[in-house]
């Protein structure tokens, strides 16, 4: 009996009396089976038979009274169910019983029984036929206060054989129960049905031309604007592969009520899709000249950067399908990498991106969420290409080695296939999920350093370095740029204030210590602050006071020039009303509006004992001074070293003390006994200033072996020499990076002479020409020449001849 095709019970079928409830056809019931026939019929003709017709039985409704316990078969109901037995299940608590699952199949009509014992079998003829199974069934506990009704009717309805009786029957209840129904529906869901009300009268109501009520204008105006778009999109340039996925998408669009949540998404995708600038750019201004004007007017030195800039333009002035480089500014922060990528847009004459990567650790951020999730959204590259609306803008990445890394993905994996240019001609955001030319995109990433950046990337980068600016530049970038643009801010003019030159170095010198400017330029601002209350106040007072206050006046300044003290812009105010202009900020005013200066020179101070050495050390903040101290003490030759070290650091250390030991006759080198073997019955301590600050990288080697060697020979170092250099065991001088930065920082230290290994001597020509003059140079390839550099009158090995007289 396959589905589909006509039931054709058995002709002799097993009677189950049931009083639980009626079994109609296709329907499902759960009975109870306690009665001995019952159980009986259960375990002879169920549990031991193997064909599907041996699970066929015939359940007749018990009307009798279910707790008789009369062993004669009641009197059997006229019309049956044949049911097919889909469950067995035995217990033996409280007394063994059967609980049987049967389904109806069709009703049949007892012709006559043939035996009652040990359960009842009787011949039945089929009454009517079904074509297939139903598997839907409710149990009588889902069925609920129905169910007692249901019973009531259910004995009536099963005699109805004729189809006329049993529609008579059955129409009354089902109107009944569809329109409770009907009346639960309206109270929990009334919107839907005003919506399907609204979708219903809508084409009548147009066909007639009847006036239409507000929600059916926004219906009418979302179609309206739903053509609309299908034109933009047919009317725009993108892409084959994109118009096709877009026409795809208005299909879907058109087919799908508004109601649904995929509607919303669909359309402000294919709005996205019809934003983006597929085929739409701006024109490269080319002008060689002019590009030069603009760059030196906005940015002073770069030079290096401004070359570079320079040209790119040439090249696309000749080639005009030119690829966009993928530049990398790296340097301190403060030195104008991000305000030069605004130089280059404006000097391209092309619109300008920034995008923020400093803690970016979702590679969504880059390549966009897919569409299937909840709330998605294009990446930041497809975003600002929506907001510039060119596809030939220039865009900053800016901070691009403070990239972060989580589950959700590596972005500075997502971002190799925006930066490289053999790629990001078919970019794919897994938002749109169709390419999208990305060639004609100059990316520029500004960072503070390339260690934190992965290979991969770093690859894909023209790497630029942006070095630190020297106290010249510092002072011209202050007074060509930061001055005025503070003055504008603070609502001054130059007939107000004046700042010169030399206030403007002392600034520099001794309020800040940096690679940059930002600090000078919070300086400047906290000047033009307090100025601007004085103007302020000034303003308010009377232009001409009367005697009385003229006198007072007087006796002030009187009173100021007998002490020959220096009047500061605190007490100007009170010496003339209005205070007189412009106002000068000379060094005193400096200390009284900044206070005391935070930077002293301090070099010769550190350096008045043995065991001092100035080292030179290179931070993503710029070039840096660090000292060295070395002291030692009776002990059993421990080396301890102090201040937040790298283990490079600590390597070169013990390099250091290794070289001097095996070199200490030479250098006629003695610890506190007298004995060349530096460690012996001697512990040495070293320490590395600014212990807060985490410290590593060879280039401290060569400092380290100054100051052991200032140590054990009693001799101080030069107070002016600053040294950098990695050491091998046999005393070589290997060179290292980050010279500039370094010079810079001795220079602003105040500086004289500078030790670098003679394999650097090509960094210098990167200096500027105003600070090599002002310094001196010693290339060095062994330690006998940093030693010799290191102290006043060298540090020669003392000849033999004389050590073995000296003897005698």
């Amino acid at each position: 009996m396959a589905a589909g095709s006509a039931i054709q019970i058995p002709s002799r079928l097993p009677l189950l009396l049931t009083h639980e409830g009626v079994l109609l056809p296709g329907s499902t019931m759960r009975t109870s089976v306690d009665s001995p026939r019952n159980m009986q019929l259960v375990r002879s003709r169920l549990l031991k038979g193997t064909s599907l017709r041996s699970t066929i039985i015939g359940v007749i409704p018990n009307t009798s009274d279910p707790t008789s316990d009369c062993d004669d078969l009641p009197s059997l109901h006229r019309i049956g169910t044949a049911a097919l037995a889909v469950q067995v299940v035995g217990s033996n608590w409280p007394k063994p019983h059967y609980t049987l699952l049967v389904t109806g199949l069709c009703r049949f009509q007892i012709l006559q029984l043939l035996k009652e014992k040990p359960y009842p079998v009787a011949e039945v003829e089929q009454l009517d036929r079904l074509e297939q199974f139903t598997n839907q069934h409710k149990s009588e506990e889902e069925l609920g206060e129905l169910s007692e009704q249901f019973y009531k009717y259910a004995v009536q309805i099963l005699d109805a054989v004729r189809l006329e009786e049993r529609f008579k029957m059955t129409i009354p209840l089902l109107v009944r129960q569809i329109e409770g129904l009907k009346l639960l529906q309206k109270t929990r869901k009334p919107k839907q049905d005003d919506d399907k009300r609204v979708v219903a009268i809508r084409p009548n109501r147009r066909i007639n031309h009847i006036p239409s009520t507000a929600e059916d204008e926004e219906e009418e105006e979302d179609h309206d604007d739903v053509v609309m778009l299908e034109k933009k999109i047919r009317t725009s340039s993108m892409s084959e592969q994109a118009l096709k996925v877009c026409l795809k998408e208005i299909k879907r669009l058109k087919k799908m009520p508004q109601s649904m949540p995929e509607y919303a998404l669909t359309r402000n995708y294919l709005e996205l899709m019809v934003e983006l600038p597929w085929n739409k750019s701006t024109k490269d201004r080319l002008e060689i000249r002019a590009a030069r004007i603009l760059l030196d007017n906005d940015h002073y030195a770069m030079e290096k950067l401004k070359k570079r800039v320079l040209e790119y333009l040439a090249v696309r002035q000749l080639k005009n399908n030119l690829k966009g480089p993928i530049l990398c500014f790296v340097g301190p922060p403060g030195v104008g990498k991000t305000s030069v990528g605004r130089s280059i847009a404006k000097t391209l004459g092309r619109e300008f991106h920034r995008i923020a990567l400093g803690g970016v650790c979702d590679q969504s951020d880059i390549r966009g969420h897919r569409r299937t999730y909840v709330g998605s959204m294009p990446g930041r590259i497809i975003n600002g290409l929506k907001t510039v609306g060119v596809n030939n803008p220039v865009f900053l990445l800016d901070e691009v080695d403070k990239l972060g890394k989580s589950l959700q993905g590596d972005p500075a994996a997502a971002l190799l296939e925006v930066l490289d240019p053999e790629q990001n001609h078919s970019f794919t955001d897994h938002y749109l999920n169709v390419a999208f030319d990305l060639s004609q995109v100059l990316f520029i990433a500004t960072a503070n350093t390339t260690a934190t950046i992965p290979p991969a990337l770093l690859d894909r980068m023209e790497i630029i370095q942006v070095p630190g600016y020297t106290q010249e530049e510092k002072i011209e970038i202050a007074h060509r740029h930061l001055i005025p643009k503070q003055l504008e801010q603070h609502g001054l003019t130059p007939q107000q204030i004046q700042i010169p030159q030399v206030t403007t170095l002392d600034i520099i010198t001794r309020y800040t210590r940096e690679a940059g400017v930002r600090s000078l330029d919070r300086k400047l601002g906290a000047i033009c602050r307090a100025v601007a209350v004085k103007v302020a106040e000034g303003q308010h007072k009377e232009t001409k006071p009367d005697r009385a206050e003229v006198g007072e006046g007087e006796d002030c300044k009187e009173h100021v020039t007998e002490d020959a003290k220096p009047e500061s812009i605190s007490d100007t105010a009170d010496l003339a009303l209005p205070p007189e202009m412009p106002i000068l900020i000379d060094f005193h005013a400096l200390k009284d509006i900044l206070g005391p200066p935070m930077y002293e020179t301090e070099v010769s101070e550190r350096l008045s004992q043995p065991g001092v050495a100035i080292g030179l050390a290179w931070t993503p903040l710029g070039g840096e001074i660090m000292f060295v101290e070395a002291s030692r003490m009776d002990g059993e030759g421990q080396l301890t070293l102090t201040g937040q070290l790298g283990d490079v650091m600590k390597e070169s250390a013990h390099l250091a003390i290794s070289w001097l030991r095996s070199n200490a006759k030479r250098y006629q080198l003695t610890n506190a006994s007298g004995s060349f073997d530096l460690l012996d019955n001697t512990d040495i301590h070293l320490h590395f200033p600014a212990g807060a600050v985490t410290k590593d990288g060879p280039s401290a080697g060569v400092t380290i072996v100054t100051c052991l060697a200032s140590l054990f020979s009693g001799r101080l170092v030069c107070s002016d020499v600053a040294m950098t250099g990695e050491i091998t065991l046999r005393g070589l001088v290997l060179p290292v990076g980050g010279i500039k930065d370094k010079v810079l920082a001795a220079h602003r230290a105040g500086l004289k002479r500078i030790i670098i290994p003679r394999r650097n001597e090509k960094d210098l020509e990167e200096i500027a020409m105003n600070v090599r003059q002002d310094l001196t140079f010693v290339m060095a390839s062994c330690l006998d020449e940093v030693l010799n550099a290191a102290f006043d009158g060298g540090f020669a090995v003392k000849p033999r001849v004389e050590r073995l007289n000296s003897k005698l």
